[in-house]
């Protein structure tokens, strides 16, 4: 009795403004992770299309990788016919220099961008002045965070920027260039539902993805190239210089850290 009076005391200083009534709510950190709350959460918003809060990052290390299309496994991404018109890296140059649906940059911390111009000299040219065509450009690299999300409980690929690459073959073997840099998360956004430009199972034509969906489906074959270390050297470098076959043996190191990977995520849920 004494708590309903207690009850009927306050409602009546509500009504008669004595006491304020709060009107913002706490917003489920679950649905909104930057909603209201006991503190604003500070996350990546400008380099991940994920909305993953930096202090739930409890594990977090960075991996370069390389998809090569040639490959039986991403012949999807690397389109059909002759000229691989419906391909991503033709896709790619038509949002860019057709579109211009996203930034282009020489660096991957996006400091300096490239004009459409410089764009197209360093996709068509390689180093001796010949032309090349698209198809020859079957080098996508890509960097990635690999971070376990303790507030969901999952392990997540946080992919940064995507980069076109010329191999060395294709650019007169003077070595492989930069085509050019692009944000992921520019990449997503313009994709996502785009009506032509799609991931295709040439075994099922019945349905067909949008690259946003290959890629979180992880329909693609990579090879890691280098992963965070203090020298900041790729897997090659890594491989004593007095090795008999050097090539292999960068090969079966790339192979063991993503074991490692898979190892450090089914020992997660282990008691």
């Amino acid at each position: 009795m004494k708590r309903f009076v207690q009850h009927i005391f306050l409602a009546v200083l509500v009504v008669v403004g004595l006491v304020p009534l709060r009107t913002n709510a706490q917003v489920a950190t679950s649905v909104t992770p930057s909603g209201f709350g006991d503190r604003q959460f500070s996350m990546d918003t400008i380099y991940s299309a994920k909305r993953i809060r930096d202090d739930d990052k409890m594990y977090q290390i960075s991996v370069w990788r390389r998809i090569d299309l040639r490959e039986k496994y991403n012949l999807s991404l690397y389109g059909s016919g002759d000229n691989k018109a419906n391909g991503i890296v033709t896709q790619i140059y038509k949002a860019i220099v057709d579109e211009n649906a996203f930034e282009v940059f020489a660096d991957p911390e996006f400091s300096k961008p490239l004009s459409i111009a410089q764009f197209q000299d360093n996709f068509w040219i390689s180093a001796n002045g010949d032309s090349i065509f698209s198809k020859q450009l079957y080098y996508l690299d890509f960097k990635e965070d690999f971070v376990f999300d303790k507030h969901h409980s999952q392990l997540k690929f946080d992919i940064k920027y995507i980069e076109l690459v010329m191999p060395s073959q294709t650019n007169a073997n003077a070595g492989q260039k930069t085509v050019g840099f692009v944000r992921y998360k520019d990449f997503v956004n313009y994709f996502k539902s785009h009506p032509t430009a799609r991931w295709h199972n040439f075994q099922n034509i019945s349905k067909s993805l949008t690259y946003d969906e290959a890629f979180e489906s992880r329909l693609f074959r990579s090879v890691v190239r280098r992963f965070t270390n203090p020298d900041e050297a790729l897997i090659a470098d890594l491989v004593k210089s007095d090795h008999p076959n050097p090539e292999m043996q960068a090969y079966l190191n790339s192979l063991g850290f993503e074991y490692k990977l898979l190892e450090f995520e089914n020992s997660l849920w282990e008691w």
